[in-house]
């Protein structure tokens, strides 16, 4: 066994109480917080900078799993990879994946469950729900999230334009953030396809222009 490497055993990292970084050798580091939790941190050298990352919690891994998980990142190392970089590539492909069966409808069960507790009143959740029931679910709720394109809310927005305009607006707008919450939740990429500024408004006439007023007909 080379000198400097394997230093930790099971027994010691049982009872290691002192919060900061235990060394095992090799990049591997054992990781007491303050609070008593414990975590197994890979440490390298990579573009000139000190790098860290994740290798999960003690009380999951063993010493000889983290060891095994310290061996592998030091590998990709060695193929010229950057550990954190794979990391976050299999991570994006993961949601991407899961993206590939998350369905429009789904996306907007959770965007509104994560956004209700902030919204005014329990109506305007309603509203939001009844909308995209009514028009958005019936085109688009069954697409996954990752495919849905400028067509598809066109399909959604065109029918009611003209005659629901004030409806349109505001399901465009919904249609807009749900789709935005899905990019930054890693779910799509790219542009968003019910985004009005410099998108939408080259396809459809301004609200304004086709909103009826209210006016009677004059009397004779």
């Amino acid at each position: 066994m080379a000198q400097g490497i394997n230093r930790l055993n099971a027994l010691q990292v049982t009872r290691l109480k002192k919060p900061g970084y235990h060394a095992d050798g090799a990049g591997l580091y054992l990781s007491i917080k303050p609070s008593g939790a414990k975590s197994w941190i890979f440490r390298y050298r990579r573009d000139g900078r000190e790098r860290e990352m994740g290798l999960g919690s003690a009380n999951t891994f063993s010493l000889s799993e983290a060891r095994e998980r310290a061996l592998a990142q030091r590998k990709l190392l060695a193929d010229g990879n950057d550990p954190l970089g794979f990391k976050r590539a299999v991570e994006r492909q993961r949601k991407m994946e899961l993206a590939s069966v998350i369905t429009f409808d789904r996306a907007a069960e959770s965007y509104i469950a994560s956004h209700r507790a902030g919204w005014k009143n329990a109506k305007h959740a309603d509203q939001w729900v009844n909308t995209l029931a009514t028009y958005a679910s019936p085109v688009i709720g069954a697409l996954p999230v990752a495919e849905v394109m400028t067509v598809h809310v066109m399909r959604v927005l065109e029918p009611i334009w003209r005659d629901k305009t004030e409806t349109a607006t505001r399901l465009r707008g919904r249609i807009e953030s749900i789709l935005a919450w899905c990019t930054v939740q890693g779910l799509r990429t790219g542009d968003n396809p019910a985004q009005w500024r410099g998108h939408l408004d080259q396809l459809l006439p301004k609200p304004s222009a086709v909103t009826k007023t209210g006016n009677h007909a004059a009397l004779d």
